[in-house]
């Protein structure tokens, strides 16, 4: 039977509701609203069937008829096209649901691979890799790899339990960073979900549920400390840490010696550094302190070690300790990857608290000037609007005595108490 349809007639606008024939079964179907779709007719066992073959918009005339002889073809073999057709869309369901089978792990590098553009630091880069991917800035495996047990998983098999194993050993010993795994195993499921690889509430969600089954960390971390080294034996790593070569280990070096923050030492900006004044100038932004307190800058008073030091490095960058990427500082793990060769027990804050006992034991330097050195909060609300000065002249003479300890030179003066005398 020969084409009664052209595509001519088929853009008329004016066509009435019904099936408009084009010959081998193939129609033209015009719904009551005007819609206009293909369909194609024909018997199977003494039965009439009926198969959509897509809208005209989208399947021209002779794509339509192309599909009606694929069609025929089947049916002259004894089998149901629509058969085929379902059969065809139940595989590629579930090519897609395989597609949908996305490991976790593959999502946590998609996940930071969207976010590395926006963030400030690489800080947070090598945060997020060695947390959850487990490898460390240099792709070396890292110490503790916190989510080995559901990086392989399907994220749309990622369960309550799942999370459950992965934060419960390290919840109250490491209670910071536990709170920050579960912060990032929440936002990486929201991201698969957002993806559409993965359905449902969300099992790492804190408010709810998770705050159901675990202490809140805040409660947990007042317990925490960190490893400190003791300071009788300061003298002979720092000796071992001046032989070091190289950008991390003058970083660490230098965060010792002025007793300050890792972030703050990493975060150091050549604006901050007055050398003629001998002395740094953290801004307020980035003290650290306690929630409702005023923030005020931190001056650190600069030995003639942390100096020299300074004077040591080349100005490439706005970043006193620049790191590998332009425009950004060292990465947050860089200390403890120098730590790590030295002394594997100690941490990198614990020097802090190395430095507050050699203050407390070996000197008679009131604690008050300690924690100003250390950029603690101190004294009562009333007592620190009274008290304007920052102690800087008081506070260079113990940092110089700090400095003099840390090269293992003889340190003297009436604040410094002799080790030796004191046996």
């Amino acid at each position: 039977m020969g084409a009664r349809l052209t595509t001519k007639f088929i853009a008329k606008s004016d066509l009435k509701p019904g099936l408009y024939g084009d010959g081998d079964g193939l129609a033209l179907q015009v719904s009551q609203q005007g819609t206009k779709s293909w369909v194609g007719r024909f018997m199977l066992n003494g039965r009439a069937r009926k198969m959509g073959l897509g809208a005209v918009g989208q399947i021209s005339l002779a794509d339509a008829r192309s599909k009606t002889t694929d069609a025929r073809k089947l049916l002259a073999q004894g089998i149901d096209p629509i058969d085929v057709r379902l059969a065809a869309r139940t595989a590629q369901a579930a090519e897609a649901g395989k597609a949908k089978a996305i490991s976790f792990g593959k999502v946590a590098k998609l996940f930071i691979d969207s976010k590395r553009a926006g963030w400030k630091s690489d800080n947070h880069d090598a945060q997020w890799t060695m947390t959850i991917l487990g490898v460390t800035p240099s792709r070396r495996q890292a110490r503790t790899d916190y989510c080995k047990l559901i990086r392989d998983v399907p994220v749309n098999e990622i369960d309550t339990a799942l999370v459950m194993r992965v934060l419960e050993p390290i919840w109250n010993t490491q209670p910071v960073t536990a709170g920050r795994i579960r912060s990032r195993i929440e936002m990486i499921l929201d991201y698969a979900k957002a993806r559409e690889w993965r359905t449902g509430e969300n099992p790492a969600r804190w408010r709810g549920h998770i705050k159901n089954l675990l202490p809140e960390t805040k409660r947990v971390a007042a317990v925490e400390h960190y490893a400190a080294m003791p300071f009788a034996e300061l003298p002979g790593f720092m000796a071992r840490l001046r032989d070091l070569p190289g950008i991390r280990a003058r970083a660490l070096e230098f965060c010792i010696l002025t007793a300050a923050r890792r972030g703050d030492v990493l975060g150091a900006l050549w604006s901050e550094i007055d050398l003629a004044a001998r002395k740094w100038t953290i801004p307020k932004e980035r003290v650290k302190g306690k929630r409702g307190t005023r923030k005020t800058p931190h001056v650190v008073p600069l030995s003639d070690r942390a100096l020299e030091i300074l004077g040591s490095l080349p100005r490439v960058d706005s970043f006193v300790f620049p790191g590998p990427r332009e425009g950004r500082g060292l990465y947050a793990l860089s200390l403890a990857l120098v730590l790590k060769t030295l002394a594997p027990s100690a941490t990198v804050h614990g020097f802090r608290s190395t430095f507050r006992d050699w203050v407390a034991e070996t000197t008679s330097y009131p604690s008050e000037m300690a924690e100003l050195s250390l950029a603690h909060v101190v004294g009562s609300v009333v007592e620190r609007a009274y008290r304007r000065g920052d102690m800087l002249d008081k506070r260079r003479r113990m940092m110089a005595d700090w400095s003099a300890y840390c090269e293992g030179r003889s340190v003297g003066g009436d604040n410094v108490v002799s080790i030796a005398r004191r046996g």
